[in-house]
Formats: C-alpha cells, structure tokens, sequence
C-alpha cells in the first residue's frame, strides 16, 4: 500500500535551471562596436527630439497669443500688425478633411481587396506596386504630377480660371485631392497589417456558415480592426498637414483664403489659401513675410498637433487595445451567426 501510494503521488519536476546571461564584455570586438553604435544613436534620436521640442516650446509660447487664433494674417513689415493665423488654421482643417475623406475609404478598400481576394493576381501586384511607389514618390513631383492633371479644360470646374482662360488648377479641392495620395499607403499598410493579424479561423467559420467572403469582411473583419484603420488614418493626417510643397504649389499659399464663386460652401473649396506649414515657412526668416515670431508661435500650433495625432496612434496600437478589438469581433461574429 505504501508502494502504491508513493508511486501515485505527483512527481515534482526538477528546478529549470537558467543558463547565466552572456555580458557584453565577451563578445568579439565588432559586435560590441555595433551594440554601442545603436546605443548611441537611439540616444542621438531621442534627443534631438527633444530638443526640437523644447526648442519649439520656448520660442513658441513666448510669441504665442490667444489672439492668433481669432485675426486674419496681414501683410505688414511690423510684427504688432501681421495679424494671425486664423486663415492658415482654418486651410489646414480643409485640406486634411478633404484628403482624409478620399484617403481613408479608398485606402481600407484597396486593403481589403489585396488581403482577402487579391484576384486576378496580376493587377493585384500591380496596385502593391503602386501604391509602394507613391509612398516613395517626392512630395514635389506628386505636386507637378496634379498641376498637369489639374489644369486641363475638362476639370476647371474644381479650382478657376485665369483672365486668358486657362486653369490655375489650384484650390483646397485641387489640393486635398494630391495630398490624399500622401495618406493612402498609410492607411492601406495599416489596414493590411490589421487584417494580417486576425485569425483565420473567423473567416473560416463565417464562410462555414454560409455567409459570402463580402459578408465576412464588412460585418466581422472590418468592424474587428477599426483600431487598425484609425492608425493609419491619423498617420495620413499627421503626413498630410506636415507637407508643404503640395500646399504651395496646388493650393497658391495665399496670405488669405480667397473664395471663387458664389456657392457657399463650393466657393471656398474652389478658392485658394494656406496652411500653418506654408504659413510657417512664408514668416520665417528664410520666408519673404517678415513676422518671424508668428512663424515659431504657428509651427508651435503645428508641433502640438502632430504630437497629439502620435499620441493617439500610440493609444489606439497599445496592447490594452488588444482585449477590447477581440471582445467586438467576438460580438460583430455573434451578429453575423444570429
């Protein structure tokens, strides 16, 4: 009896044993180089970070007013009566409305297509294609690329004409269009790596139910990676109102918006104008606007806002957003099996 019970009881499993861990000291010569080489240079990143920021900070808010937010920019050699940044505030709200509103549906549409069809398999790496190459495409040559496009006779319904007749092809409609292809590979490498993510059994159960691949993908696949969607968009709007070539080429870079027309709403979509960054540089010293204290209070203004919009993508991609993505698609799945 003894025999048996001491066969029965549970054997504890021997201590795991961890091997010391290998120091620095002792790898070969180039390694060590390299692993202080990434040390130093994570250090060099992070404070030049820094430094932009603290930079941008002091000389930020010591020009900083409530009242640039509320008057228009003037033309003035004095800096008490350059006004504003109302109009470039106000542009750079347009600007990324209307790109965002173009990027958004069609990036996460061309992402769906590519990761769950992908046929025919030729245009599909065709369009991957593209759109890594316009990723990689200058800001410059995506302008030159759309004041060709933009100034032929049949779409001079979206910007004005000139006095001899022809198309400016420049306004915010003009503008946001250009710059939308600025925010598509964004949002399509977001949505695709979301997608990437997902287990395949979701699609597997979906499709065994009877439910179409297109059923799959708007009620339970989209709706479970909207985290994923929303980093992509908000990396589209920090590219979007960073950019500066486009704006000064496509969109004129006016002191003010100038409206066209007389529909409310159209003629200011229509019309010409700016935004912080052209504002920026245009007050700058290297500029012609001579308000160089405007120039750090605006690109104070613009520094916020891209810190936020990376705060929020960090909020949006943290493993705490893990649990609540995989709780919805759990719920979105219910929905589609009832």
């Amino acid at each position: 009896m003894a025999t048996a019970s001491v066969a029965d009881a549970p054997m504890t499993p021997p201590p795991v044993v961890e091997a010391p861990r290998e120091g620095v000291s002792t790898w070969p010569m180039v390694d060590r180089l390299f692993y202080w080489l990434c040390w130093v240079t994570g250090i060099g990143l992070c404070l030049i970070a820094v430094a932009i920021v603290l930079l941008m900070l002091v000389k930020g808010i010591a020009y900083l007013k409530p009242s640039l937010f509320i008057e228009h920019p003037a033309p003035s050699l004095r800096q008490d009566q350059a006004g504003g940044f109302l109009d470039p505030l106000i542009g750079t709200l347009i600007v990324t409305t209307i790109a965002i509103g173009i990027a958004a549906p069609l990036g996460v549409a061309i992402a769906a297509w590519l990761s769950e069809y992908g046929r025919p398999a030729g245009l599909a790496r065709a369009v991957e294609s593209s759109v890594e190459t316009i990723a990689g495409v200058p800001s410059i040559v995506l302008a030159i690329f759309g004041l060709i496009v933009f100034s032929q006779s049949f779409l001079g319904f979206l910007s004005q004409r000139a006095s001899n007749g022809t198309v400016t092809a420049q306004s915010f409609l003009v503008a946001g269009a250009i710059l939308a292809l600025l925010a598509l590979p964004l949002v399509v490498g977001a949505t695709r790596e979301a997608l990437a993510q997902l287990p395949g059994r979701m699609r597997e159960a979906s499709l065994a139910l009877g439910k179409s691949r297109i059923t799959t993908l708007r009620c339970v696949l989209l709706p479970a990676i909207r985290p994923g969607i929303a980093s992509g968009v908000v990396l589209g709007m920090g590219r979007i109102i960073g950019d500066t070539a486009i704006i000064v080429v496509l969109l004129g870079s006016t002191l003010r918006n100038e409206p066209v027309g007389g529909v409310p709403l159209l003629k200011t979509l229509r019309g010409t104008g700016s935004t912080l960054t052209s504002y920026v540089y245009g007050d700058s010293p290297a500029g012609e606007g001579n308000a160089p204290q405007k120039a750090y209070a605006a690109a104070f203004v613009l520094l916020m806002i891209v810190l936020l919009l990376n705060a929020l993508v960090t909020r949006l991609t943290s493993p705490a957003q893990i649990g609540p993505v995989r709780r919805f698609g759990h719920r979105a799945w219910a929905m589609v099996r009832g």
